[in-house]
Formats: C-alpha cells, sequence, structure tokens
C-alpha cells in the first residue's frame, strides 16, 4: 500500500529490454533507498514495481511485465526520464494522501494547464466510463500523487486539479505538458459505493433504467451524479 504522498523524483538511469520484460533502472534521491531492499515494493508514477536488484547506494532495477507497458505510461519512457517515486507504506503510517494500492485504472491525457498564481490547474480529459468514479471534492491518484478533483465536466468528460507550489516542487507534474499521458488510480471505496448504487438501480428499476438515463442527460446530468460526493468516505 501506498499513501499518495510523492517522496521524490527519481530519473531514468537505462532501460533493458528482456524476453517478456523491459528493466528499468532508477537513480533516486539521496537516502532513498535506506534499508531497500529487494524483493521491496516502490510507486514508479502510480505504478506499484518490485525492486529485482540494488546498485550503489541510490540506485534500483525493476522489471515491468509487457501488459503493465501496455496499460500504464511506462512503455512510453525513455533514459534520463524523470518520475514520481514513493516507497511503501510502513504499519502505522500516517495516510496523508488516502490509500493506494499502485494498480493503475487507465491513463489519461492533459487537455490543459492554467498558471495562476500559486496555483497550478491541470485539466484532464477522462473516458466516459471512468467518469462516473471521479466527484468534486473527492480523491484521486495521478502519478502516485493523491490529489483532491477541483471540477468535474461530465458532458465534455475532463476533470481538474489545482496543485501549490509545494506539490509542483515534489513532483514531475510542472514538467508536463498538454497531452502527456497520465497514470490514474480511482480511490476504491468511491468505485465500491457507485457500483452498488449502479447495480441497485439496475436491480429495482430494471427496463425503465434507461428512460431515467435519457431524463437525466436531458438535463445535463447522469445516473452516477446521484451518488453525491457528501455521501463517500472520507
Amino acid at each position: 500500500m501506498f499513501t499518495g504522498i510523492v517522496q521524490g523524483i527519481a530519473s531514468i538511469n537505462s532501460i533493458t529490454d528482456k524476453p517478456g520484460l523491459r528493466t528499468f533502472t532508477l537513480s533516486f534521491p539521496q537516502g532513498f533507498c535506506q534499508d531497500l531492499e529487494i524483493g521491496a515494493s516502490v510507486a514508479v508514477d502510480g505504478v506499484c514495481l518490485t525492486v529485482t536488484s540494488l546498485h550503489d547506494a541510490d540506485m534500483a532495477e525493476f522489471d515491468v511485465m509487457q501488459q503493465s507497458l501496455a496499460i500504464t505510461t511506462l512503455g512510453g519512457y525513455a533514459q534520463h526520464g524523470r518520475i514520481n517515486v514513493e516507497r511503501a507504506a510502513r504499519d502505522g503510517a500516517e495516510i496523508g494522501g488516502h490509500p493506494l494500492s499502485g494498480h493503475v485504472d487507465f491513463t489519461a491525457q492533459i487537455a490543459a494547464i492554467r498558471e495562476l498564481e500559486n496555483n497550478y490547474v491541470i485539466r484532464i480529459a477522462v473516458p466516459p466510463v471512468w467518469l462516473r468514479y471521479i466527484f468534486a471534492k473527492g480523491y484521486i491518484a495521478i502519478n502516485g500523487a493523491s490529489l483532491t478533483v477541483a471540477e468535474v465536466n461530465r458532458q465534455e468528460s475532463w476533470f481538474e486539479v489545482w496543485l501549490i507550489p509545494e506539490t509542483l516542487r515534489m513532483t514531475v507534474f510542472a514538467e508536463k505538458k498538454a497531452g502527456a499521458s497520465l497514470n490514474i488510480e480511482i480511490e476504491r471505496s468511491t468505485q465500491v459505493i457507485v457500483d452498488t448504487v449502479r447495480n441497485m438501480l439496475e436491480e429495482t428499476l430494471g427496463p425503465l433504467l434507461p428512460a431515467l438515463e435519457a431524463l437525466l442527460q436531458q438535463q445535463g446530468k447522469s445516473v452516477d451524479e446521484l451518488v453525491k460526493p457528501g455521501t463517500l468516505p472520507k
């Protein structure tokens, strides 16, 4: 498990392709690898990877399967790229963000970036099937960082997050441009509640559900909005 609080920025020292695998050798900030062992988990841009080898004091290797390369942004990374990293949470660790599994649900693209005084706003385009789990004031993990959703537009299929200077300093978000792909992990309890409500509506309304969806759509709403953010666990 991870907390969603990025602990530093690592750089890709080398990439080696093997049959069915791609090996990343990462260089970490000084002290990041203290007591790190082979078999330990590290979130790399939100993807849970296992340490397979250690080099020097601040370098480690990770093997990534083809499936993980295909469904995350890792498949497009190159040598010298920079990524967000976090070590697995220890027992009793403070959860400064929200619990993350390190299992990416989908990738999404940056639609636009707005730079305001002491604020950095990222608008992210989302496949509609996943937007049902995203609510204003709810949690979401982007490249391993636990962030609060500021605004959601269900008609245009996007949401926004606002980043403070400290978040920009500790992450690679300031280096991203419009069109860049990001790893997204939705908040699990939100997913459970939304799916439960949808299943209940389907069982209760049956063939009437499409009519309800059409009516809500005329009003610029959706069934998913029947789950109010205030009802979701913190």
